[in-house]
């Protein structure tokens, strides 16, 4: 009972991939300690008595597809939109926990060393009395600002009082930074990452580090929910990812969101906000510069790479300084790849979909890739000492104004390191370059020297 209870307690998942034998999810259903729900709902419009809608249970999702079901010989409506977690139709059954509740623990350990500035010490201060008094807060930092060390005393002080604490956030790359330090700050207290791949636990955790996507599977689980990179794609534009959210909390909990970039729909849903506009180490932003380059993709589809990005890209190599180029489009990337590589055999490129994207971002902190191409997907949630960043075809409509500032964020991260190049090829300058490089200056502006 104990196993069941450990692995079910605040999920809802599909009965058949339980790791659990069926008739022992059959018994505790019929003793009440487990719950069943039809995978697909049937709701009764508020407007009208004799309209009804359906939507998937686990996502929240009203668009079905109807469909032959060799299952239980009828027709099925089935949810396309969560289905890479296991199918959803009208004849599946979620299951949630209904026994005993979970004794969290209460013996955590604290083992963080660092000291935060003055400015992380406000904002964690903060966020610390908005936690205990359960109001939503908003963590507007810079990027480097040391968003995560100043979570820290507010996630101790609610496992200390037994709540369940999960940090979310839209990328993957964030929860596999996040991971190793938080495990480290908190060597005590059991904690999952989980993302598309991740190991398969089975045990409870009390805090949990998971994508937006996999709280898909928690319903009613957790008292405190900070949602990291609030506005980082999907979660702005995919609604199942904040219905995810919604439903994974308790019905009374608070959602906490930190981001250096957030929307005018964060800034007014929040009751509280910290405003952090300079670094921990106390150095200005990166100022990025402006450097057009003239029909830089028909260069590059007729197998000629620009001379300008070529000249940027040895000079890092001169310096032995590792470097992210950022491309709009996986097209373009890949036809620029067999480019670089004529210029240094080790530049790889990574991708959204690319299977070897972790140990890609791996080789390049360890220096056994002298550095990377990449898409939007690394603008958010990593950290390479000394990194020197390009934008080939800034002026481009996917990079908005918050893709570009947070691109740029990647640049004088270390304390160590606290300057670099930060460079905006383009074809014409955009509103949405001349946004960012504003937004940089005013934080530079308005920072406090150490």
């Amino acid at each position: 009972m104990k196993e069941v209870q450990a692995f079910l307690t605040g999920r809802i998942w599909l009965k058949e991939q339980t790791p659990f034998p069926l008739p022992v999810i059959e018994e505790f259903i019929r003793k009440g300690f487990i719950s069943p729900h039809t995978g697909i709902q049937s709701n009764q419009n508020s407007s009208s008595k004799k309209t009804k809608s359906s939507n998937c249970r686990r996502c929240g999702n009203k668009q079905l597809t109807a469909f032959q079901c060799a299952k239980c010989n009828g027709t099925c409506l089935y949810c396309r939109q969560c289905i890479q977690m296991g199918r959803i139709s009208s004849c599946s059954e979620l299951i949630t926990w209904s026994g005993p509740s979970k004794v969290h623990e209460v013996n955590h350990c604290f083992t963080w060393s660092g000291t935060l500035t003055s400015l992380q010490a406000k904002a964690s201060n903060e966020l610390l009395i908005s936690v205990q008094r359960n109001q939503s807060h908003l963590i507007y930092a810079v990027c480097g600002a040391g968003k995560t060390e100043l979570l820290y005393p507010s996630i101790f002080d609610a496992l200390q009082r037994g709540l369940r604490v999960c940090v979310a956030t839209p990328r993957t790359d964030v929860v596999l930074e996040l991971a190793p330090r938080f495990q480290q700050v908190f060597p005590q207290t059991i904690i999952h990452a989980l993302y598309g791949g991740s190991p398969d636990y089975s045990d409870f955790a009390q805090l949990i580090l998971a994508t937006t996507h996999q709280l898909l599977r928690f319903e009613k689980a957790f008292d405190v929910v900070f949602v990291d990179e609030a506005d980082a794609f999907p979660y702005t534009v995919d609604k199942s990812l904040q219905f995810a959210v919604q439903k994974a909390k308790k019905k009374s909990a608070a959602v906490h969101t930190i981001t250096a970039t957030p929307s005018d729909e964060l800034l007014s849903q929040a009751d509280n906000i910290s405003l952090i506009s300079q670094r921990f180490h106390g150095f200005p932003l990166p100022v990025p510069r402006f450097v057009g380059l003239w029909n830089y993709k028909k260069h590059m589809y007729k197998d000629q790479l620009p001379q300008k990005l070529a000249n940027w890209t040895q000079q890092c190599l001169q310096n032995d300084q590792p470097f992210l180029i950022f491309f709009p489009t996986i097209d373009l990337m890949k036809c620029a790849l067999p480019l670089f590589q004529q210029i240094h055999v080790d530049i790889s490129a990574v991708h959204a979909e690319d299977p070897e994207r972790k140990e890609k971002v791996l080789k390049l902190r360890r220096k056994k890739v002298c550095g990377l191409l990449t898409t939007t997907i690394l603008e958010r949630g990593i950290t390479i000492p000394n990194v020197q960043v390009a934008v080939v075809g800034a002026d481009e409509k996917i990079f908005t104004s918050s893709a570009l500032i947070q691109i740029s964020g990647r640049v004088g991260r270390s304390v160590d390191f606290p300057s670099g190049d930060l460079v905006f090829f383009h074809h014409g300058i955009s509103l949405e370059m001349d946004k960012a490089k504003a937004t940089i200056i005013e934080h530079n502006t308005n920072r406090e020297v150490l």
